[in-house]
């Protein structure tokens, strides 16, 4: 099933030039973070509408090592980043056929870790684009490889280079291209951001002297401009992604410390970003010029006395009038958009304790979740409330990443050819999710 679609997208792209086909095509695929376009959304249809067990049968399953980067997948192939700590420290960059999970190949390379808490591996998902694979380590490797051959094409130590201010829980923010550039959050002197150019990795700028966050940035359409928006560890800023050059910056500092990690969303002209101890920010972005102003802010006491949505790994949905995300203990939370009043909470979608998580995909009028007891959830979500459709375990939470209730599973799941692809700190699966006939 999976070889006659990356059948089909190969020969899409080999013949068919038409802007409408070759977007096809992508829709079936997941290059990178969170999806095609980077904004949660799988534009997949025959796909299952409900689960008819309670455990998903696996198309097949292979043994990788502990890391919290979600895999990513391009033309046939699973990419996903791992770490070894015996005979040494490695980081390891792998690529598998996405029909059988045999390893196509693999990139070894020495990384000790250093004062990086929750040490179990990477944490930036492989960023595929124009036949690269980029992928980026929790100490700052940056690779650019051939993404059929695993060939290097171009490598930087981030860390020796740009001298970063390592981030708690190391460098975590996935590569984003636009254009010719790769776009990298590294958390250097004056180098909070670097872009470099995609095929020969040379400098094309530096920006800003913001405090590296984990929040992966985005590229949005405004007043007429590409804008690149990112959550660092002290303002919500708007780049031109060309040059650098700063557009706007809204002050977000951290209370407590550095923790954003879900990315911004955006829905026409609200901007919403969130995290675990600072709580929920809207911005209203400007029509008429890149700019931006404050709609609301709000946060709790403290991150057990919530208001709004303090989340820590979840990327919300922003959708309309309505946000949905998941707060600091796994409560499953509507707000008003326009004021960030909660409209409804719910303990259903995952067992509450602290740092819960859930990452939302939106496919159709459905929304699916991977929840971190490793279970899938075909769902709705509206104002009135939360409707569970199905749901069915995918893949078993382990420690490596949290020692805590049994484990969890962490990593973003990648949506393609009507597939899953999940992984754990043991092993990455892949189970079929086309509707029956």
């Amino acid at each position: 099933m999976i070889q006659r679609r990356f059948l089909f997208v190969v020969a899409v792209f080999g013949i068919i030039t038409v802007g409408v086909a070759t977007v096809s095509a992508l829709a079936a695929e997941w290059p990178q973070w969170r999806g095609p376009n980077r904004d949660g959304v799988w534009p997949e249809t025959g796909v299952a509408e409900k689960f008819d067990k309670p455990q998903l049968d696996l198309v097949w399953r292979t043994e990788i090592g502990s890391g919290y980067s979600g895999p990513t997948v391009w033309h046939g192939f699973v990419y996903v980043t791992d770490r070894l700590v015996s005979p040494k420290q490695v980081e390891r960059v792998h690529c598998f056929d996405a029909q059988t999970g045999k390893k196509v190949w693999t990139h070894e390379y020495d990384c000790e870790y250093r004062d990086v808490g929750y040490d179990a591996g990477p944490r930036a998902s492989v960023t595929i684009d124009d036949s690269r694979a980029y992928s980026l380590g929790a100490m700052g490797n940056l690779f650019c490889f051939d993404a059929r051959t695993g060939k290097i094409v171009w490598q930087k130590d981030l860390n020796a280079e740009y001298k970063i201010r390592m981030p708690t829980w190391g460098i975590a923010s996935a590569p984003l291209v636009e254009g010719n550039l790769l776009i990298v959050q590294v958390g250097g002197d004056n180098a909070c951001f670097v872009a470099f150019d995609k095929a020969t990795g040379s400098e094309a700028w530096r920006a800003l002297d913001d405090s590296a966050s984990y929040s992966a940035p985005i590229v949005i359409d405004q007043a007429g401009k590409r804008v690149l928006v990112a959550y660092t560890g002290d303002n919500v800023v708007g780049l031109n992604p060309t040059t650098g050059d700063v557009y706007w910056k809204y002050p977000f500092p951290p209370k407590q410390m550095v923790i954003g990690i879900a990315s911004p969303v955006v829905n026409k002209d609200r901007l919403f970003v969130t995290n675990f101890f600072d709580g929920s920010l809207m911005l209203k972005l400007d029509s008429d010029q890149p700019a931006v102003e404050k709609l609301w802010k709000r946060a709790g006491e403290d991150e057990q006395h919530t208001d709004a949505l303090h989340s820590i790994i979840s990327t919300p949905i922003l959708e309309g009038d309505y946000i949905y995300g998941v707060d600091s203990y796994g409560e499953l939370r509507c707000l008003d958009a326009k004021t960030g009043d909660r409209i409804w909470e719910s303990l259903g979608a995952v067992p509450k304790a602290r740092w819960a998580t859930i990452h939302f995909v939106r496919n159709g009028d459905k929304v699916w979740m991977f929840n971190e007891r490793g279970e899938l959830i075909i769902s709705e979500l509206s104002p009135k409330g939360f409707k569970e459709i199905s749901r069915a375990k995918l893949i078993d939470p382990t420690t490596d990443q949290l020692r805590q209730r049994g484990g969890v599973a962490w990593a973003h799941p990648a949506y393609a050819y009507k597939h899953v692809f999940a992984r754990n700190d043991k092993e990455l699966v892949c189970a079929s999710l086309s509707r029956r006939q």
